[in-house]
């Protein structure tokens, strides 16, 4: 059985969080409309768990304990030997299964232009409601200023 292929951590960070924080009906479609499934088999069935999440006191102070969220996991293997995991926000089981896979076809280069098709579209959607958001928030800003009293002359 080959190995894993080695992929640099930045650009699989990038696409594991692309997939993570997709919309769950938005990843199902994409992967519905696929015009090849890759066969793979399921190393460890979609798990619904618990983490810790933590902040920092003003983004850079003191670590605390801002509570708990529901994750879900799973890892699969492609028929070809490659490994993938994917972990996502929420109980849904399809969509950590899903992106599982679509992280071992992005570490394939024969199925990584397939799976592009998949992560390009919902990263890109991703930045529009990010934007959108940014710009609703941006049109509701309101700019406060000081005027400065003086005294007037002295009588």
């Amino acid at each position: 059985m080959p190995a894993t292929p080695v992929v640099e951590a930045e650009p699989r960070k990038r696409w594991l969080s692309v997939l993570a924080k997709a919309k769950p009906a938005e990843v199902a479609a994409a992967w519905d409309g696929l015009a090849q499934q890759p066969g793979y088999r399921v190393l460890r069935a979609p798990e619904i768990g618990m983490v810790m999440v933590r902040g920092r006191a003003g983004g850079t102070g003191d670590a605390f304990n801002v509570g708990e969220m529901t994750v879900t996991r799973a890892a699969v293997r492609l028929e070809t030997g490659v490994t993938g995991i994917g972990y996502v926000a929420g109980r849904d089981r399809r969509h950590a299964e899903i992106a599982a896979v679509v992280d071992a076809m992005m570490q394939s280069p024969d199925l990584r232009p397939l799976a592009e098709g998949i992560v390009d579209p919902l990263e890109t959607a991703q930045l529009q409601r990010r934007d959108a958001a940014a710009r609703k928030a941006a049109a509701t800003k309101v700019d406060f200023f000081t005027m400065v009293r003086t005294r007037g002359p002295a009588a």
